[in-house]
């Protein structure tokens, strides 16, 4: 396992990612407050309204139980705001802190913020597609960052990252070694058919839709593939 905690990609058109930093705080004060379990139980049946059901979606027709009431559509929006667990929640927040501050930066605050909604919307939709017969929900952020990551690949490839490989070895890759292998990774798990409890699909859409959607949202002063900056 590759997990990034830090690059060397100063900002240059914005003075604070603030959108990125508002996403984390979002997602995490959502757990903490109605997941978490610290101030109260989850309720279940709340919990798959909000989240992807890809047989809900696409026949429109009700799979769960549930008390909350409003077009499958939404949840395509809202699947990306739940999470399953603590690890869940801060391996996206940890992808999402690494990379979107850059990509905020290539495109501009309010853009972004389309940007990665876009993403996680493409994410979703791949995955209901793939899997019409599951009833399994799709919640996390991760198809969404996944369209974050696929932006990066297209901006920054030959930016350095420091990542722990293992959980321990720190190393310092160029991007795209680091995310061409976290994408292979998830293609080789989805064609094999990996039945792991983990949306390969969604990251492959998700990841997909943000290398397509970065040449409509960057800045024109931006350019693809550009060069590594000077190490320090």
């Amino acid at each position: 396992m590759i997990i990034p905690f830090s690059d060397q990609n100063p900002l240059k058109y914005i003075a604070f990612q603030r959108v990125t930093v508002s996403l984390i705080i979002i997602n995490t004060l959502i757990f903490v407050i109605f997941q978490s379990g610290i101030f109260s139980s989850p309720d279940q049946e709340v919990f798959l309204a909000y989240a992807i059901v890809p047989k809900e979606l696409i026949t429109g027709q009700n799979v769960f139980i549930s008390v909350v009431s409003w077009p499958e559509g939404f949840t395509l929006f809202t699947y990306m705001f739940l999470h399953g667990g603590w690890l869940h929640l801060i391996f996206n927040m940890l992808f999402l802190w690494v990379f979107g501050d850059n990509i905020e930066d290539a495109m501009g605050h309010s853009r972004f913020l389309v940007f990665y909604l876009c993403s996680g919307i493409a994410a979703g939709m791949v995955y209901t597609l793939i899997s019409s017969e599951n009833n399994a929900p799709l919640i996390g952020a991760s198809g969404a960052i996944a369209g974050v990551t696929g932006a990066y690949l297209m901006l920054y490839p030959r930016v350095k990252i420091w990542v722990l490989l293992f959980m321990r070895i720190p190393l310092r890759l160029q991007a795209m070694w680091v995310l061409g292998a976290w994408f292979a990774f998830q293609v080789s798990s989805a064609v094999t058919g990996d039945t792991s409890n983990i949306a390969w699909w969604a990251h492959i859409g998700g990841f997909v839709a943000g290398a397509a959607l970065v040449v409509l949202f960057k800045r024109p002063s931006v350019p693809l593939f550009g060069a590594a900056p000077p190490s320090s």
